[in-house]
């Protein structure tokens, strides 16, 4: 095929298949077999030939020849059906759609579901899982995980919240501070979490002998990074009380602490109103719309928490549990708050049901 008068001749490629070809070699996203074959398409039609590809690309010159053939028939989608190998080719255009179509009404949670699918539907079988990724990948396919959103969102009280908290920064005094408070109730229990290890290892830990579990009634100032955490019994209405008092405490300086907060029925207890409406208060209560709990950012603060606390973790008791959770919070948070702060921001955004396809 490579004598003179078979030979591959070079420029056989158009300005747009030559740029688009680059554009998957140089791809990072791409597989890297299908980067690997618009490398040697490249190499090609700048006048090597199948034996000098094939040396640089550490291949057989025959394998170099049928990208080619590939290519030559079909162009790019030729060579992208070609890529999946195996089995991809014996599914028509019909059937892939049909796939496709399957896959986004049934959302699938595991590969091994679709193989078994497509064997059932079209009597065709899969012998490995990087080939069946490959034709979902190429059918505009992916695996992902659901975003878990609140029911019953009001989108006008979403915007009226954000430009609400806007204005206040906006108009905020120098001896003005703005917190945000929540209560979490991290559990002592091991808690696994998926990681990298080395391939022959299998990993376990420990599993605790108890499920007692904190509550934590906290507050953090987002400009500096400043919390304030209180242990308590339960979480009520004298446990919301001793953290106001706190936070008075702690900006002993400031003549109005702004405290954002959710509308739990222990926030609005009258014994809470009757506290603030005390000569001398500093404080002044602001709600988060309700099921909005991406609209109060210390609700990131708890999951920052628990990835470093409690995945793939275990604490022998439940003091040790508790001291690590109270010093990370109390302590390593402030402190850390340069690392920390991009985990834990208030970039708002307007959640919308009518943006999502719901699963049932």
């Amino acid at each position: 095929m490579d004598s003179v008068w078979g030979m591959i001749r070079p420029g056989f490629l158009s300005r747009e298949e030559r740029s688009a070809l680059i554009g998957v070699a140089r791809d990072g996203s791409v597989t890297h077999r299908l980067a690997r074959r618009a490398n040697a398409l490249v190499l090609l039609d700048d006048g090597m030939s199948c034996e000098q590809v094939a040396k640089v690309l550490l291949l057989d010159d025959d394998t170099i020849r049928r990208w080619h053939g590939a290519f030559a028939e079909g162009g790019r989608k030729a060579l992208m059906r070609f890529e999946s190998g195996g089995s991809a080719c014996n599914l028509s255009e019909p059937q892939q759609e049909k796939l496709s179509a399957w896959v986004r009404a049934t959302s699938p949670r595991a590969t091994r579901q679709i193989g078994a699918w497509i064997a059932a539907e079209f009597g065709v079988e899969y012998d490995s899982r990087s080939g069946l990724v490959a034709l979902l990948h190429r059918l505009g396919l992916e695996y992902r995980k659901p975003e878990i959103i609140p029911r019953h969102l009001d989108e006008n009280k979403q915007r009226a919240f954000i430009n609400l908290y806007e204005k206040l920064l906006n108009s905020l005094a120098a001896d003005e501070v703005v917190v945000f408070v929540d209560a979490v109730h991290p559990t002592h229990a091991a808690r696994a979490a998926g990681c990298w290890a080395a391939k022959d290892e299998t990993l376990a830990i420990e599993q605790t002998t108890g499920r007692q579990r904190l509550n934590i009634h906290g507050a953090i100032d987002l400009e500096t990074g400043q919390t304030k955490m209180i242990e308590a019994e339960a979480i009520d209405a004298a446990s919301t009380i001793k953290l106001l008092e706190g936070l008075e405490a702690l900006y002993s300086t400031t003549a109005l602490i702004h405290v954002f907060l959710d509308n739990a029925r222990y926030h609005h207890a009258k014994i809470v109103q009757e506290w603030l409406a005390r000569s001398g208060r500093r404080i002044a209560l602001h709600f988060v719309p309700p099921y909005c709990p991406h609209l109060n950012p210390i609700e990131r603060l708890w999951a920052l928490m628990h990835e470093h606390l409690t995945h793939n973790k275990t604490y022998p008791t439940c003091r040790q549990f508790a001291d690590a959770i109270l010093a990370f919070l109390r302590h390593e948070v402030p402190a850390r708050w340069a690392e920390f702060c991009d985990s834990v921001t208030d970039n708002f955004r307007v959640i919308l049901p009518a943006n999502f396809r719901i699963l049932a």
